[in-house]
Protein backbone atom coordinates (compact mmCIF):
# COMPACT_ATOMS: atom_id res chain seq x y z
CA UNK A 1 0.00 0.00 0.00
CA UNK A 2 1.28 3.55 0.01
CA UNK A 3 0.98 6.10 2.55
CA UNK A 4 0.70 10.03 2.84
CA UNK A 5 0.66 11.88 5.36
CA UNK A 6 -0.38 14.97 4.91
CA UNK A 7 -0.09 17.87 7.31
CA UNK A 8 -1.14 21.72 6.13
CA UNK A 9 2.73 22.79 4.97
CA UNK A 10 4.34 19.58 3.99
CA UNK A 11 3.92 15.96 2.96
CA UNK A 12 5.58 14.30 6.16
CA UNK A 13 5.31 10.77 5.15
CA UNK A 14 5.06 9.16 0.93
CA UNK A 15 6.17 6.08 0.73
CA UNK A 16 5.12 2.05 0.67
CA UNK A 17 3.82 0.37 3.32
CA UNK A 18 2.78 -3.32 4.19
CA UNK A 19 0.48 -2.28 7.16
CA UNK A 20 -1.06 0.75 9.36
CA UNK A 21 -2.43 0.75 12.50
CA UNK A 22 -4.56 3.98 13.52
CA UNK A 23 -7.28 5.04 15.87
CA UNK A 24 -10.56 6.55 15.04
CA UNK A 25 -12.94 8.18 17.46
CA UNK A 26 -14.32 4.97 17.58
CA UNK A 27 -11.28 2.77 18.54
CA UNK A 28 -7.91 0.82 16.97
CA UNK A 29 -8.00 -0.43 13.49
CA UNK A 30 -5.11 -1.79 11.02
CA UNK A 31 -5.38 -1.88 7.61
CA UNK A 32 -3.39 -4.52 5.41
CA UNK A 33 -3.21 -4.27 1.47
CA UNK A 34 -6.79 -6.10 0.45
CA UNK A 35 -8.70 -4.42 3.06
CA UNK A 36 -12.01 -2.97 2.51
CA UNK A 37 -11.88 0.73 1.76
CA UNK A 38 -12.64 2.71 4.35
CA UNK A 39 -12.93 6.51 5.51
CA UNK A 40 -12.01 7.27 9.05
CA UNK A 41 -12.29 10.48 11.95
CA UNK A 42 -8.90 9.52 13.41
CA UNK A 43 -8.47 10.80 17.43
CA UNK A 44 -5.53 12.68 18.61
CA UNK A 45 -3.20 9.43 18.89
CA UNK A 46 -0.80 7.21 17.96
CA UNK A 47 -0.30 5.77 13.48
CA UNK A 48 2.14 2.84 13.38
CA UNK A 49 3.07 1.61 9.77
CA UNK A 50 5.11 -1.10 9.32
CA UNK A 51 7.60 -1.79 6.49
CA UNK A 52 9.39 -5.22 6.26
CA UNK A 53 9.95 -5.95 10.26
CA UNK A 54 10.22 -2.49 10.79
CA UNK A 55 7.80 -0.39 12.75
CA UNK A 56 7.44 3.38 12.89
CA UNK A 57 5.13 5.29 14.96
CA UNK A 58 3.77 8.61 14.30
CA UNK A 59 1.86 11.26 16.77
CA UNK A 60 -1.36 12.70 14.76
CA UNK A 61 -3.34 15.51 15.90
CA UNK A 62 -6.64 13.84 14.57
CA UNK A 63 -7.47 14.51 11.40
CA UNK A 64 -8.71 12.12 8.70
CA UNK A 65 -7.48 8.77 7.26
CA UNK A 66 -8.92 7.79 3.89
CA UNK A 67 -8.36 3.94 2.35
CA UNK A 68 -8.88 3.52 -1.09
CA UNK A 69 -7.43 0.71 -3.10
CA UNK A 70 -3.77 0.47 -2.14
CA UNK A 71 -3.98 4.01 -1.34
CA UNK A 72 -3.72 5.08 2.18
CA UNK A 73 -4.25 8.91 2.44
CA UNK A 74 -4.00 10.53 6.10
CA UNK A 75 -5.22 14.69 6.79
CA UNK A 76 -4.10 16.19 10.01
CA UNK A 77 -3.12 19.55 11.39
CA UNK A 78 -0.17 18.20 12.91
CA UNK A 79 2.15 15.38 12.61
CA UNK A 80 5.47 14.14 14.54
CA UNK A 81 7.48 11.14 13.39
CA UNK A 82 10.13 9.32 15.85
CA UNK A 83 11.93 5.85 15.55
CA UNK A 84 11.06 4.73 19.06
CA UNK A 85 8.04 5.50 21.66
CA UNK A 86 10.25 6.77 24.03
CA UNK A 87 11.86 9.39 21.56
CA UNK A 88 8.57 10.53 20.06
CA UNK A 89 7.16 11.32 23.44
CA UNK A 90 9.89 13.30 23.72
CA UNK A 91 9.87 15.08 20.26
CA UNK A 92 5.97 14.97 20.70
CA UNK A 93 6.35 17.10 23.97
CA UNK A 94 8.98 19.27 22.26
CA UNK A 95 6.86 20.18 19.15
CA UNK A 96 4.01 21.37 20.96
CA UNK A 97 5.80 23.23 23.72
CA UNK A 98 7.07 25.06 20.33
CA UNK A 99 3.64 25.41 18.96
CA UNK A 100 2.20 26.62 22.66
CA UNK A 101 4.68 29.24 23.00
CA UNK A 102 4.44 30.83 18.74
CA UNK A 103 0.37 30.60 19.29
CA UNK A 104 0.82 32.06 22.60
CA UNK A 105 3.39 35.08 21.35
CA UNK A 106 0.58 35.43 18.12
CA UNK A 107 -2.22 36.10 20.47
CA UNK A 108 -0.40 38.67 22.85
CA UNK A 109 0.47 40.06 19.26
CA UNK A 110 -3.08 40.52 18.13
CA UNK A 111 -3.94 42.06 21.66
CA UNK A 112 -1.42 44.49 21.04
CA UNK A 113 -2.84 45.26 17.37
CA UNK A 114 -6.20 45.33 18.64
CA UNK A 115 -5.87 47.70 21.34
CA UNK A 116 -3.51 50.02 18.98
CA UNK A 117 -6.35 49.91 16.10
CA UNK A 118 -8.94 50.84 19.73
CA UNK A 119 -7.28 53.72 20.76
CA UNK A 120 -6.45 55.25 17.20
CA UNK A 121 -10.77 54.88 16.73
CA UNK A 122 -11.27 56.80 20.06
CA UNK A 123 -8.58 59.49 18.90
CA UNK A 124 -10.53 60.13 15.47
CA UNK A 125 -14.17 60.17 17.21
CA UNK A 126 -12.22 62.54 19.56
CA UNK A 127 -11.04 64.73 17.13
CA UNK A 128 -14.23 64.73 14.86
CA UNK A 129 -16.29 65.57 18.03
Amino acid sequence: MRLTVLVPTEVVVDREVDAVVAESLHGSFGLLPHHVDVVAPLAASLLAYRVDDEETFMAVDGGTLVKCADEVLVSTPRAVCGPGLDDLRTTVTRTFQDIEARERDARAALVRLESDLLRRFVEVDHDAG
